[in-house]
């Protein structure tokens, strides 16, 4: 069998440092983590990835793009692909939402290859699927525009961060997804539930709910912390992709991975 497309990615830190692959929210790309890299990648080499059709990532990457075939297991499959091209057995991770779905399921089905996982604004199921479908059949018939009028309303906490150089470069990088590639991230949320299957994650967990989050609410973090052993939950007064308090995110990401790589005594 051949080898999928790898997603585009860039590599950041010393080489020789703990691998941190830094997952993102479906629309962005990996540039959603910009506040965070410089100061993770002093200890970590951290590992930014963008998924199909967003950023520099082919849609090709995915094994099916037809209406309703993807799914996260086929992400999480090309994110552990694009960890055995840089001969890493065990990593740690963090994502955004998507990117945090792509982490609880590689830690829920490969749980001694991830170190630690950090959810951000992520849920164990993100709502019904008939509005993932419907929005994902809106794209392939119409284009990007529609999704990116709405997307302010759902990934900021106020119109003040899409007027920042990040939210409105992340504005850009979602108007020049592929909408091919997007409908089937969107079929992938679709059919993602781990509900029944958070009790599998042996990974030590930083769960971050954003108080001002509409399209991820408070209350999913609660229900992944409550349904992964030992999960710590905590909350910032941030918008879904966290982009208001970065410096929090940041500290509670640092406190979080050096609790995971200190030595047990």
């Amino acid at each position: 069998m051949s080898r999928p497309v790898p997603l585009h990615h860039t590599l950041s830190g010393p080489a020789d440092a703990p691998l941190l692959v830094l997952g993102p929210s479906l629309g962005t790309s990996a540039r959603v983590w910009s506040a965070q890299l410089p100061t993770l990648a002093r200890a970590f080499r951290v590992l930014c990835f963008d998924l199909p059709g967003h950023g520099g990532s082919a849609t090709e990457a995915l094994p099916f793009t037809e209406p309703g075939r993807a799914t996260v297991d086929d992400l999480a499959e090309l994110v552990l692909d694009l960890v055995a091209r840089l001969r890493h057995e065990r990593f740690h991770y963090a994502g955004i939402s998507l990117g945090g779905a792509i982490g609880a399921r590689l830690a829920a089905d490969h749980p001694g290859r991830v170190a630690s996982l950090a959810l951000v604004c992520s849920s164990a199921r993100f709502g019904r699927p008939d509005p993932w479908r419907e929005r994902a059949a809106l794209v392939r018939s119409r284009g990007m525009e529609p999704v990116v009028a709405t997307a302010p309303g759902r990934w900021f906490a106020g119109s003040g961060t899409a007027g920042t150089p990040l939210g409105r470069a992340l504005l850009r990088d979602l108007a020049t997804a592929d909408p091919t590639g997007y409908a089937a991230c969107c079929d992938a949320l679709a059919a993602y539930d781990l509900r029944p299957r958070l009790g599998r994650i042996t990974a030590p967990t930083l769960v971050v709910g954003g108080l001002l989050d509409t399209a991820t609410p408070w209350e999913h973090a609660q229900e992944l912390g409550a349904g992964i052993p030992r999960a710590t939950v905590e909350t910032i007064g941030t918008g879904h992709l966290a982009l208001e308090e970065p410096r929090a995110v940041t500290e509670l990401l640092l406190a979080h991975l050096g609790r995971s790589t200190a030595p047990s005594l």
